[in-house]
């Protein structure tokens, strides 16, 4: 099939530059969901907080974030895109600072939360500014792939950054590499970047703004609790409730006089099924990415910064599949697009399903650099959807949405996949622990790998050795599991795409 020539205005070299301008706040936006992993220990040493002070360090961030994704994509829209970029940097600089200079928990806490806030006007205002600076599609599309492989990246690079900085100083500068880059959005952002607003916005919806909060706040913890604990009463509560108040924030969307998004754009076949393919794909990357990492560092004995250069190979996979996406996007249906990247991220999970205890480490890589492939093709064709069938007035709230797709289906690849493949491994190893070991000891042994490995440690040498074994075999057999449950999740989710947006195109 030949491309059906582009009518509308291509971008200038002036464009482009702004573009490489935008994708610096999206890489960091990202890098500060991990760069903290490597820090935790002389964190930890410094300011001495307890293990649910610990947690919320690591988690306010990312509940703040995506909390605040479509209100801050409805503010973008009424006051300037542009604008609460700018807003955004200098928020998102000062709370790097503050975090830097913490000297307490509470003190990192309160900083990590603001930064939340920060990074949510920083995500939907660089991703809907390049709807309007990108009227062509084919150039759209390339530009929708390179911020989407700066986003991704930056959550890989996280850990590598901070161990690197963590050589050389304390745990407070992986903070304020912030700093430079923020600097460079103020000073290039005014000269390089359009202003765009809705030029009838109305009045922001205050009641909208607190049910979208108290709809993605209480889910995303139930969920997050699911995967760290298994599913409980208080878990189905929160659950229970964020759907509650999500059904509450339609309904309102549906009568508000101004409304934050509309969502009338569900009913378009293109705009559901492109949000769904977002959330699908970080679901099966986020999933794939816990038992890779866990695999790299309790089963194969990695550092965290070695296991995390390991994960390079799979940016260089991402980039793969992104250039062959919009290479191929005027060329093919999008629906063919996703259904052939899923297609090769069905084939990523089969690499990964033929990982071993010990020799597994040249199918891990082979199977990021295929699963990361067809992950960064079918993000980039639907998140170019997402924003070429929203309208341009509303291209800020229609981001976020895609955004929050992205983080829920991370939390639930997590979660499902994660309760799968420690299923698996409980009953792997209380099936095939080795004589010698108590049952309260293979109990313990049983919650995950990592305290397996520890409880080995305090017995007998010949039996550690043998219950570290037997955990290794239990943790790639569930491993292997999830692989499998991704492969056949993945042609599914392909097969239904490919009938479902059948008729679908990318408008300019």
């Amino acid at each position: 099939m030949e491309p059906v020539p582009s009518l509308a205005p291509r971008a200038t070299l002036r464009t482009w530059l702004g573009l490489v301008v935008l994708l610096l706040p999206g890489l960091f936006v990202s890098m500060d969901l991990s760069v903290l992993y490597y820090a935790l220990p002389a964190l930890s040493a410094d300011l001495r907080p307890t293990a649910g002070q610990m947690l919320w360090i690591l988690d306010v961030y990312g509940f703040v974030l995506a909390g605040l994704l479509i209100t801050a994509g409805t503010v973008g829209d009424r006051i300037g895109r542009r604008r609460l970029l700018l807003i955004g940097a200098v928020l998102f600089a000062a709370a790097s600072v503050a975090a830097a200079f913490a000297t307490s928990p509470e003190w990192l806490i309160a900083a990590r939360a603001v930064l939340g806030v920060a990074g949510a006007t920083l995500a939907p205002s660089t991703l809907s500014l390049i709807r309007t600076m990108f009227l062509d599609t084919r150039q759209r599309q390339l530009a929708v792939g390179l911020w989407t492989m700066g986003f991704a990246g930056g959550a890989l690079l996280g850990p590598i950054v901070g161990g690197l900085l963590l050589a050389w100083t304390w745990w407070g500068a992986v903070f304020l590499i912030n700093l430079p880059v923020m600097a460079v959005l103020l000073v290039l952002g005014p000269v390089l970047l359009p202003e765009y607003r809705d030029p009838s916005p109305g009045r922001l919806d205050m009641i909208g703004v607190a049910l979208s909060l108290g709809a993605v706040l209480p889910f995303v913890q139930g969920v997050k609790k699911v995967a760290d604990d298994g599913l409980g009463w208080d878990r189905v509560v929160l659950l229970a409730a964020g759907l509650a108040i999500g059904y509450a924030f339609v309904r309102r969307q549906l009568v508000a006089p101004h409304p934050m998004i509309d969502v009338r754009l569900f009913r378009r076949i293109a705009f559901t099924g492109a949000v769904v393919t977002c959330a699908v794909t970080f679901f099966l990357l986020a999933g794939s990415a816990l038992f890779i990492a866990q695999y790299l560092q309790v089963v194969l004995g990695y550092t965290v910064l070695e296991a995390a250069l390991w994960n390079v190979p799979g940016i260089v996979g991402m980039a793969l599949g992104i250039t062959a996406a919009t290479a191929l996007g005027g060329r093919a249906r999008p629906a063919a697009l996703v259904a052939a990247g899923l297609g090769v991220g069905a084939a990523g999970f089969a690499l990964l399903a033929q990982v071993g205890p010990s020799t597994g480490l040249a199918w891990v890589v082979a199977a990021q650099v295929v699963l990361s492939c067809g992950i960064g093709a079918v993000s980039t064709v639907a998140t170019g959807l997402v924003l070429s069938t929203a309208p341009v007035s509303g291209a800020g709230a229609a981001s976020a949405v895609s955004e929050s797709a992205n983080e829920l289906g991370a939390a639930f690849g997590i979660a499902v996949l994660g309760s799968i493949g420690t299923s698996v491994y409980a009953a792997t190893l209380a099936a095939s622990a080795p004589d010698g070991v108590p049952p309260d000891v293979v109990g313990a042994a049983s919650e995950t790998v990592g305290s397996a490995t520890e409880i080995a440690a305090t017995l007998p040498p010949d039996v550690g050795m043998a219950l570290t074994a037997a955990a290794d075999r239990a943790f790639v057999s569930g491993m292997q599991g999830v692989a499998w449950a991704g492969a056949v999740g993945a042609v599914a989710i392909g097969a239904l795409v490919l009938v479902a947006l059948r008729d679908v195109r990318e408008e300019s």
